[in-house]
């Protein structure tokens, strides 16, 4: 089963991560000052209910054997994860304004649809040419 993990930076400056679907009538979500740990508690919490449900009817859904996790990232999040990427050469990779993509970075502006696609572009364009770097 796979189910889409949400991660947002809140207006009270923490990350959450949730997911609007249940397994075994359950959600799951994380907090925490960044990604990574929001991702650990996040992940903790899948655990949990797995515990709780092998101690309450001593089995683990087949769900849980099979689960993927895809992380859908708001911009301030993703550069949050992903910190070691440098937002002003990444601006120029995407062909965006670098003072702009900054801002987007830190949640002081918000990226339009386009200009979220033309980011999403350059990061699966980016990721195609990391896997297929030799060394």
């Amino acid at each position: 089963m796979k189910i889409i993990a949400i991660v947002e930076k809140g207006s009270d400056g923490l990350y959450s991560i949730y997911s609007e679907q249940e397994i075994a009538n359950h959600c799951f979500g994380g907090y925490g000052e960044s990604v990574e740990i929001a991702k650990a508690d996040f992940l903790q919490s899948i655990e949990e209910v797995k515990e709780m449900l092998l101690k309450e009817t001593g089995i683990i859904p087949n769900d849980f054997n099979e689960l993927k996790i895809e992380f859908k990232y708001d911009l301030v999040s993703f550069f949050n994860y992903f910190d070691w990427i440098n937002v002003s050469k990444f601006a120029q990779y995407a062909g965006i304004n670098e003072s702009k993509m900054r801002q987007y970075k830190n949640g002081l502006a918000f990226a339009g649809e386009k200009t979220t696609c033309k980011i999403l572009a350059s990061i699966k364009k980016m990721g195609k040419e990391l896997s297929e770097a030799t060394l």
